[in-house]
């Protein structure tokens, strides 16, 4: 049986700027569907989350043999609170190991389930970052047809702020003429609750665009794309011109701003993934690193 927490970044990709880190997922597929997902192109049945089998027995088990040197996130190739979540609270026993350990997660999410966890994360060593992609429902529901409305994620986000739960935002992906046009309307938005935001453009994989052209034609049967690697990329000029967008605002709004695997100079935080808010917590206080 595979290990459940693995080395991050499969792929190896020259573009990552992530620390070292490891990657844990309590599920197999996401049942948010997303559109722009890259998980369908590698996960069987992907928009069907299935807990994974001996989920608690298992990470127990790695733990006791593996040193976790840096922190966890969670999750990569699926959402820790993909709907099905509500139901099992496999994420929620899987944080209280992790509490009792000690070991730093980042929790990677678009659900405002996480927030029924709040009395857990605020003991523990962990940080959350809240994909918002869009505050415009009607987008939101097309390009992530059972993930929570903006406005949910928003006020999870308030919610984990005033728990003392620092917080980073993913503005991922962005697609022109999808989701390109409110950039500094979002950023307004979700700095008062966040700290960070990191950033993207869409880079579909070969099933993913078949998917976002039948979604979105209007748009995107006249997009230019690049083959890198696996996935198609926006012309270089594009890419840069959007990233800069997001900076500009961050920078007015006075948070900090990464880019996610574009090749830009441009990030203006210790960490690409929000990762530096990880607080640890001793008791008496907490220091942020």
């Amino acid at each position: 049986m595979p290990v459940l927490i693995t080395k991050f970044d499969p792929w190896k990709s020259e573009l990552c700027t992530c620390p070292p880190k490891y990657s844990f997922n309590p599920y197999t597929g996401c049942s948010h569907a997303c559109l722009y997902c890259y998980i369908t192109s590698y996960i069987p049945d992907p928009f069907h989350a299935r807990l994974k089998k001996d989920l608690i027995t298992r990470l127990k088990k790695e733990l006791r043999t593996k040193k976790i040197d840096t922190y966890i996130s969670m999750s990569n190739s699926s959402d820790p609170y993909t709907p099905e979540e509500a139901e099992y609270k496999a994420t929620r026993k899987c944080l209280e190991i992790f509490k009792e350990r000690k070991i730093k997660v980042l929790i990677v999410t678009k659900s405002d389930l996480v927030v029924r966890d709040a009395d857990i994360i605020s003991k523990m060593n962990a940080s959350v970052s809240m994909t918002v992609t869009t505050l415009r429902n009607d987008i939101a529901k097309k390009i992530e047809p059972n993930a929570p409305s903006p406005k949910r994620r928003i006020m999870a986000l308030k919610k984990l702020k005033e728990n003392g739960i620092p917080c980073s935002v993913r503005f991922d992906p962005i697609i022109p003429g999808i989701n390109d046009e409110k950039i500094g309307e979002l950023v307004a938005e979700v700095s008062k609750y966040c700290q960070h935001i990191v950033s993207s453009t869409v880079k579909p994989r070969r099933d993913s665009l078949r998917r976002l052209k039948e979604a979105l034609p209007e748009v995107m049967e006249d997009m230019q794309f690049v083959r890198m690697g696996n996935s198609y990329y926006l012309p270089s000029y594009l890419r840069y011109e959007l990233m800069k967008r997001v900076r500009d605002a961050c920078n007015v709004h006075g948070i900090t701003f990464a880019v996610c695997r574009e090749g830009f100079d441009m990030n203006t935080a210790k960490t690409c993934d929000g990762s530096h808010l990880i607080p640890v917590r001793q008791g008496r206080g907490d220091i942020l690193l």
